[in-house]
């Protein structure tokens, strides 16, 4: 809007100078520019990330299975044990030395983190593992795609917004620059007879 505006205060004003109708264009082509290429390059990124996170969903759910784990042994809690799903407000988890059956019949054993407060030996806990029995992260969840998916596409859209105002204000500051050098140019063509008497001034 302060591009526009600019535009039209400098339409015929005699006081106007190159540069400011200059400024002004920058100012509404940098606005056109947020305005039209930001939210489209936002969509795309959000929708070729939504299209690759669904993708990875799929993949996940389809290779990776809940299984049952029984726990055989509890394991001494280190301070360097710290689960990061347990600070994000879920379920406390403790080592523990478990028994499982895979997807495919194999039997394992070893040490993971079980989803249990205070496990004892004989009690049993969801474990994720991959088709083959060896444990695997969670699967991610089409809701937390999404919500990555937006965020991405809000991340190019702003960047773009950042990259055309930052390059409008580069083009702003070489133009008030080169302005600058022309005062002092012309500062120093009437220097040396700025005042005296009969130089017209």
């Amino acid at each position: 809007m302060r591009a526009i505006s600019g535009l039209w205060r400098w339409r015929r004003n005699p006081l106007r100078r190159g540069t400011d109708l200059a400024e002004a264009w920058v100012a509404l082509l940098a606005l056109l520019l947020i305005l039209v290429l930001g939210p489209v390059t936002g969509s795309v990124t959000g929708h070729a990330a939504q299209d690759a996170l669904q993708r990875s969903v799929r993949e996940q759910q389809d290779s990776r299975r809940l299984v049952t784990a029984t726990v055989i042994r509890t394991l001494e809690r280190s301070p360097l044990d710290a689960d990061p799903e347990a600070t994000a407000g879920r379920n406390p988890r403790t080592r523990v030395v478990a028994d499982w059956t895979a997807p495919d019949g194999t039997t394992h054993h070893g040490t993971v983190m079980a989803g249990l407060q205070t496990p004892h030996r004989g009690d049993h806990f969801g474990l994720w593992t991959d088709l083959h029995g060896r444990i695997a992260a969670r699967p991610l969840d089409s809701a937390t795609a999404t919500t990555h998916a937006v965020l991405a596409g809000t991340g190019a859209a702003l960047l773009i917004a950042g990259l055309t105002e930052g390059g409008r204000r580069l083009a702003v500051w070489r133009m008030v620059r080169r302005r600058y050098a022309r005062w002092d140019q012309a500062w120093d063509r009437a220097g040396p007879d700025w005042g005296r008497t009969g130089t017209g001034s």
